[in-house]
């Protein structure tokens, strides 16, 4: 079972499947909070208040397709994982064109009843993704401390002559330099 407590939108248009969706996360994850829309604008509206660390998405919806719930997140945020849970993808250039598309994975709903099992690779490696992604962000914030140290260091020290200055200086603007590349 997953301990990670995960954020997950669920695109879905059918209740029932909704409902079995959402039992078999339950089941591999011990804190979810699962927000169920059923179409394009009303996960316009959630996405950006309720910030998920996944989304899940059926392929046909009412007003449009999976693949443009998928191109909207992917606008907002590129790294943000994507699976769909469809009946729609029989189709094997359907289902692989979608994972070109920027899909973490699909499921076939005809697997609904072992759902569990397909999804439980799956959104363990979002879980994984996650974790990696604090561990560089917690570098880099260490990183910024360590500069800011320095620059601390810098403006305490007593240049007493040009050559020593003038190394200050060099060390400054080095120094700029790596905050600009860090940033970007």
């Amino acid at each position: 079972m997953i301990s990670t407590p995960l954020r997950i939108i669920l695109v879905e248009d059918e209740e029932t499947d909704a409902v079995l969706i959402e039992r078999q996360i339950t089941k591999i994850v011990e804190t979810v909070e699962i927000k169920v829309v059923q179409d394009l604008p009303g996960f316009k509206n959630i996405f950006t208040n309720f910030l998920p660390d996944l989304v899940i998405s059926d392929y046909n919806l009412p007003s449009g397709t999976g693949l443009e719930i998928m191109e909207l997140v992917k606008s907002i945020d590129e790294n943000t994982p994507f699976i769909f849970v469809t009946g729609a993808l029989d189709d094997d250039e359907l289902a692989a064109n979608t994972i070109l598309s920027g899909a973490s994975g699909f499921i076939l709903k005809k697997h609904m009843d072992n759902l569990s099992e397909k999804l439980e690779p799956l959104l363990k490696q979002v879980v994984y993704n996650m974790v990696q992604h604090d561990k560089l962000r917690e570098q880099i914030r260490k990183n910024k401390i360590a500069v800011h140290q320095i620059y601390s260091y810098l403006d305490n020290m007593k240049a007493d002559d040009l050559e020593q200055r003038e190394n200050i200086e060099k060390i400054r603007n080095n120094l700029d330099k790596f905050n600009i590349e860090d940033a970007e």
